[in-house]
């Protein structure tokens, strides 16, 4: 390991902000870039030598592999972190147009929305199964999923999230509204009792790897398609029509209180779904 990955890794592991999916995935973006500096010809570097030379070499490189700049923007949050941690957050601006990365395109109606369908039945794990039941209910990413406990979870009329489980490290509640809902925590209290959803003799790491298998072996795939579903049912409940996404209405044919309405149910229904900015919910719902 040379000296660069050796001390970007001791800083992520000084500072330690976020989900441990948040960490994994900086630390493997960090990685990346120090081998990328070292083929660049940048040598003898340490985390506390980056400069804006080195930013902008990397930046080059993905342009010119024609990376998507959703990718792009997700390198360069890590290479801020980086920056912001060595006391150099100047380096990079915070805007990434001066850099030449165009905004990410988040406007799409072709609806990513799945079911869980017949393929539950083939997932052999109860604690896999519950994680997927609660992720079609409540609209959760696969770590919160996994992390789940019911016992902590449920206060009644919602549902609170822990910073731990969730990615950014972001706090949220998610209201009880429907049977089905109500129906999967119970489910849940009566598999996990006081604890989450990793049985007692694993790690979050180890049955992250027995959710993933067991999805690959019942056909299921892309289960993040489980929040574009939840994200979906709730327009429709809080607007009473099927948002863009899943064939409704387009949002240049609504009149003022209409609008009104739609920005309503995206500002709510992006909290829910632990999103700062209401336009991803676009990517879910449609334009």
């Amino acid at each position: 390991m040379d000296d660069l990955t050796y001390s970007l890794r001791q800083l992520c592991q000084r500072n330690r902000d976020g989900s441990y999916t948040t960490q994994a995935d900086r630390m493997r973006s960090l990685s990346l870039a120090a081998r990328q500096l070292r083929e660049a010809g940048f040598r003898q570097m340490k985390a506390s030598s980056l400069k804006g030379k080195h930013a902008q070499a990397l930046l080059d490189r993905w342009q010119g592999e024609g990376l998507s700049s959703g990718t792009i923007k997700n390198r360069l949050s890590h290479l801020r972190w980086w920056a912001e941690k060595i006391g150099k957050a100047g380096i990079l601006p915070a805007d990434n147009i001066q850099l030449g990365v165009p905004e990410r395109r988040y406007v799409t109606n072709i609806s990513k929305a799945q079911e869980l369908g017949t393929g539950l039945e083939q997932i052999t794990d109860v604690h896999v199964r519950m994680s997927l039941q609660l992720q079609a209910a409540f609209g959760l990413r696969r770590e919160e999923a996994i992390k789940f406990q019911p016992g902590y979870a449920d206060r009644g009329d919602h549902i609170a999230l822990k910073g731990s489980w969730t990615k950014g490290g972001r706090e949220r509640t998610v209201p009880i509204t429907t049977t089905e809902q109500r129906d999967a925590l119970h489910a849940a209290h009566r598999l996990a009792g006081t604890g989450s959803l990793i049985p007692a003799n694993k790690a979050y790491i180890q049955q992250r790897h027995v959710y993933d298998g067991q999805c690959k072996a019942a056909g299921l795939s892309n289960m993040h398609g489980l929040r574009h579903r939840y994200a979906q049912m709730r327009y429709e409940t809080l607007t009473g029509w099927k948002p863009p996404a899943a064939g409704g209405p387009d949002k240049a044919q609504f009149g003022l209180s209409q609008r009104l309405v739609d920005r309503y149910a995206r500002q709510q229904i992006s909290r829910e779904l632990g999103h700062e900015r209401l336009t991803v919910t676009s990517i879910y719902l449609g334009g």
